[in-house]
């Protein structure tokens, strides 16, 4: 069992404290933590800084641990920037990159992205197939329906050969099983309830079997929402107030998903969630992270193993 934190996102305008960033990762590494996190929202009234640029002063201010978004909405990018913008950052981070993405589903402001709505899987699947190219070929010749190129050249490629893990964000069977065939691993969302995670597990697992892929070779994770204090309502309180912010209005499934309350009831909620088959688990805290990762270490993660 592995377990991640959250790189923190959340600033308004003139709010961010660079020391309190680099300690906050700083003292990441010290506890112990496997690898830290981004997410990705590009529209919104939530003060959400991007993942990339948080990813990459996050690597200027860590030696060891692995950073990561989970995940990319890579439909909405462009796929030649996106593979040179991660390709760049594994070099700068020395092969710590971890790569999250998903298609974001029907409900994304395709328009304001120039992407036509009744076409995003296919670009989707496109895009990573030219990354994956860009990443692995001396020169590409790539006729899509969306991106060509002719003999064209992505230099340098990634540190991490033939380039960083690639974790695939899905909810439904087609997409679970495309997880499967293009992907390098499974990442449950935050929003997705333990129960609920533990079917998309079973359905990830059948797929792997049927490709003849060991389930070794695939690993699977989820994000938690984690909220802990010694007053277990004012734990709930909070962590639905955030998780309003965050998502735009109260949504009964996604509080349901979170982890809110004493740290034993924490460590029985994230053991749940382990047994339903998390290999690694993305504690995420939308207040007090530096407060929250110190309990996170101290109370709940020794109990899980």
């Amino acid at each position: 069992m592995r377990f991640a934190i959250a790189i923190p996102q959340f600033y308004a305008d003139g709010e961010f404290d660079p020391a309190a960033f680099r300690a906050y990762l700083t003292r990441a590494e010290e506890l112990g933590f496997d690898s830290a996190w981004t997410q990705e929202s590009l529209l919104g009234s939530w003060n959400q800084f991007a993942p990339i640029e948080a990813m990459t002063y996050a690597a200027a201010c860590t030696q060891r641990l692995r950073l990561g978004c989970v995940v990319f909405v890579s439909t909405l990018h462009s796929p030649v920037h996106l593979a040179k913008s991660l390709s760049t950052l594994d070099q700068l981070s020395r092969g710590r990159i971890e790569i999250g993405v998903g298609t974001g589903g029907k409900v994304r402001p395709f328009a304001a992205f120039g992407v036509d709505p009744g076409r995003y899987v296919a670009r989707f699947t496109e895009g990573i197939a030219l990354m994956k190219a860009l990443w692995t070929q001396p020169r590409v010749t790539f006729d899509g329906e969306f991106w060509q190129l002719q003999d064209a050249a992505m230099e340098p490629k990634p540190f991490q050969k033939p380039y960083p893990p690639l974790w695939f964000g899905a909810a439904r069977e087609p997409a679970l099983r495309r997880a499967v065939r293009l992907g390098d691993g499974f990442f449950g969302a935050g929003s997705s309830p333990t129960a609920r995670f533990a079917e998309q597990v079973a359905v990830v697992r059948a797929a792997l079997a049927e490709a003849g892929r060991p389930a070794d070779s695939f690993p699977i994770a989820k994000r938690v929402y984690v909220a802990i204090d010694d007053n277990a309502g004012r734990a709930r309180t909070r962590m639905n107030t955030a998780l309003t912010e965050l998502y735009g209005q109260p949504v009964e499934a996604i509080e349901a998903a979170a982890v809110a309350g004493t740290a034993a009831d924490c460590v029985r909620e994230l053991q749940q969630v382990a047994q339903a088959g998390a290999e690694l688990i993305l504690c995420t805290a939308l207040f007090d992270q530096a407060e929250q990762m110190e309990q996170l270490a101290a109370a709940v993660i020794p109990k899980l193993g």
